[in-house]
């Protein structure tokens, strides 16, 4: 009979401690984010459901970059009168991203949205006018 190995340095015998219903295992996972391009501007899309308003802080730091923070916690409470149970249920979510801005995205008018579960950031560029080439020549 072959023998199962691990590549966890935890020993199995944990599994059963931490993934019970009382302290089920974390799935841990970043929201999806999209960068767009277009001629004027950047977009930053981030899939974050249920979220709120509330729940997010845009921000530029001290060093230009964009940072996104997302933090959310819910409690939700059952009681049943009948047998005077108490059930509590506790849902926290944290997320940070730093992105680091192009030199031509124009901060003084980034703006954002939340929308169906998902932040939009407008980062629009500095329109750089392009000389004009045409010019008269005097001919000394």
């Amino acid at each position: 009979m072959p023998v199962m190995r691990s590549n966890s340095w935890i020993p199995s015998v944990f599994n059963d401690l931490f993934d019970t219903d009382f302290m089920p295992k974390c799935n841990a996972t970043a929201p999806a984010i999209n960068v767009k391009e277009s001629d004027k501007a950047y977009t930053v899309e981030l899939a974050a459901p249920g979220m709120k308003k509330e729940d997010f802080n845009v921000h530029i730091n001290d060093e230009g970059n964009l940072i996104i923070k997302m933090e959310s916690k819910s409690e939700k409470k059952d009681e049943d009168k009948n047998t005077r149970y108490l059930r509590r249920e506790f849902s926290y979510s944290k997320f940070e991203q730093t992105l680091i801005l192009p030199d031509d995205v124009k901060k003084e008018d980034i703006h954002a949205r939340v929308d169906n579960g998902v932040l939009t950031i407008e980062l629009p560029k500095v329109i750089v006018e392009k000389a004009k080439l045409s010019r008269q020549i005097d001919i000394v």
